[in-house]
């Protein structure tokens, strides 16, 4: 996070990383000034009116949206700018075998800041190589999903009052759930919390969050009972089982239903407790618990558009268009089929070193040295 004055001698507030891929990127400080940001805005929101007047977002949507997409062009709107894109690749150049950096080159010309959701793990980071303008990860495959950390976070903030010393339950789809992967990543940076992890053993939480849990020095256990993690928790997150992540309806079939949050289990919780869900819900949260005052995920997604409009101005405050140098790579491919590098071949492949590790750059598949 960078300060910067302006001819006027006024402060600028600048994003440092231009883009954001990962909510881990920026600092504890800098997402406490964005979630209070997003609070402001809530309570003054028509002060807010046209300070991106002029601006023009681009939604980039290749995977069905409703509540992020619909948040990020609401917060534009709400802020003054203009909105671009599409919302179904189909329908654009990409169905003709336009490349992903092309499409991002290309848009990046005609807008001031792109916000970008794609099926393939690490596909925002790919994007961010090719932009002019900053980017935003609007969810990579099952990879991450920084802005719906952002609205947790500003939940968090408003219901509970405090981001530390929690117990966080998470629940259902925790091997593809990019919701679920941000906000541990998040919520391992504050003091005294732990975590339950719930769900069967083929949807448990991928190996690379538990080792960002261990080396945080965070408190988690797995289990795979719902009703026996209730009277230990302050956050419940439910996820669905998603279906678009499976290989086939069978094996999707043999997950769906095992978890269902129902008035009976909510008779087993604290009376202070609070329930999200980053939406949308299938199965997995009966009716009858949307009465509960505990269940926030209705007020949740609200604070989604808070949230964006919070982090839409920080990122465009002070930022030039310019095109930084891409990394250079001839590693060998990354072993995670689901990674952009596997469609998008002209994408340098790079790695880091984590011990006897090699983590890749765009989706964090580890690969044993050998």
């Amino acid at each position: 996070m960078l300060q910067a004055t302006s001819e006027t001698g006024e402060r600028k507030f600048i994003m440092s990383p231009r883009h954001l891929i990962d909510l881990a990127d920026l600092s504890v400080s800098a997402w406490e000034e964005i979630t209070r940001l997003a609070c402001d805005i809530r309570e003054r929101t028509d002060e807010y009116y046209g300070v991106c007047r002029g601006k023009i977002l681009a939604t980039l949507f290749y995977e069905p949206s409703t509540r992020t997409q619909m948040s990020f062009q609401t917060a534009m709107l709400r802020l003054g700018g203009r909105i671009i894109g599409f919302d179904n690749p189909g329908n654009s150049s990409v169905s003709k075998g336009e490349t992903l950096k092309d499409t991002v080159r290309v848009v990046s010309g005609y807008s001031d800041i792109i916000a970008i959701r794609h099926p393939r793990a690490g596909s925002a980071r790919a994007a961010s190589l090719y932009s002019r303008v900053p980017v935003i990860n609007a969810g990579d495959g099952g990879h991450l999903h920084p802005t719906q950390t952002l609205t947790d976070l500003v939940t968090l903030r408003h219901e509970k009052g405090t981001f530390s010393g929690l117990c966080i339950g998470l629940c259902g789809d925790l091997k593809n759930g990019r919701t679920v992967h941000s906000l541990i990543k998040t919520m391992a940076r504050f003091p005294n919390n732990r975590f339950v992890l719930i769900s069967t053993p083929d949807l448990g939480i991928p190996s690379y969050i538990k080792d960002y849990l261990a080396g945080a020095g965070c408190s988690f256990e797995e289990i795979d009972n719902l009703a026996e993690a209730m009277p230990l928790l302050d956050v419940l997150y439910m996820t669905r089982i998603q279906q678009e992540r499976f290989p086939s309806r069978e094996e999707y079939e043999r997950q769906k239903g095992v978890y269902v949050l129902d008035g009976a289990k909510m008779k087993l919780a604290k009376k202070d407790l609070i329930v999200l869900h980053p939406l949308p819900r299938v199965d997995e949260i009966t009716q009858e618990v949307d009465d509960d005052p505990r269940a926030k995920y209705f007020e949740q997604t609200e604070y989604g558009l808070y949230a964006r409009m919070a982090l839409i101005i920080k990122m465009l405050n002070g930022d030039v268009k310019h095109l930084d140098p891409a990394p250079k790579g001839e590693a060998p491919c990354c072993a995670n089929p689901a990674c952009i590098t596997n469609s998008e071949l002209y994408l340098p492949r790079t790695f880091r070193k984590n011990g006897d590790l090699l983590v890749c750059d765009y989706c964090e598949e580890r690969t044993l040295l050998g």
